[in-house]
């Protein structure tokens, strides 16, 4: 039992969430630090407050509502999110896009069905493989795959 789980732990992927999880926690620390040091006050003054935006609170009765909690933990979330995606997510796309390999056409990819036996074959055939009777191809399809007279592209020999 502790074999299987040894091999869970020493996974890859399991090491790097682990990793991720340790970076993204210091990274949120480090924003809400910023946020509760700069972001925070500078709402406060922009709004009348004294200092820090965070202590606003209203009460009703008994009952005492931070609210100014909720909005700085709103804009530390914000914080975080935008450097995120914008640091990370935006520039991974693109990596990704850019290496990307581009889908070869496979030329029997499009189907129909054969007039005489209903079965479903290429349209580029002009023999049934399941009753042999002779059909006639498709020509959008010939062109696609370059099969057509006429067409730029020379198939591969196979």
């Amino acid at each position: 039992m502790l074999n299987g789980f040894k091999d869970f732990i020493l996974r890859g992927n399991v090491v790097s969430m682990a990793i991720g999880l340790a970076v993204g926690s210091a990274f949120t620390a480090v924003v809400t630090g910023f946020s509760k040091a700069f972001i925070t006050p500078l709402i406060g003054l922009a709004t009348g407050s004294v200092g820090d935006f965070s202590e606003a609170r209203f009460s009703v009765g008994k009952t005492v509502f931070p609210y100014g909690l909720a909005i700085a933990a709103t804009i530390a979330f914000a914080i975080t999110a935008l450097v995120l995606y914008f640091l990370f997510v935006v520039p991974m796309a693109k990596v990704q896009e850019r290496f990307a390999k581009e889908e070869a056409l496979d030329p029997k990819s499009e189907k129909r069905d054969c007039p005489r036996c209903y079965a479903e074959i290429p349209a580029i055939a002009s023999r049934c493989a399941h009753c042999t009777s002779e059909v006639e191809p498709v020509s959008d399809a010939l062109l696609k795959a370059g099969l057509a007279p006429g067409a730029d592209k020379v198939p591969a020999a196979r």
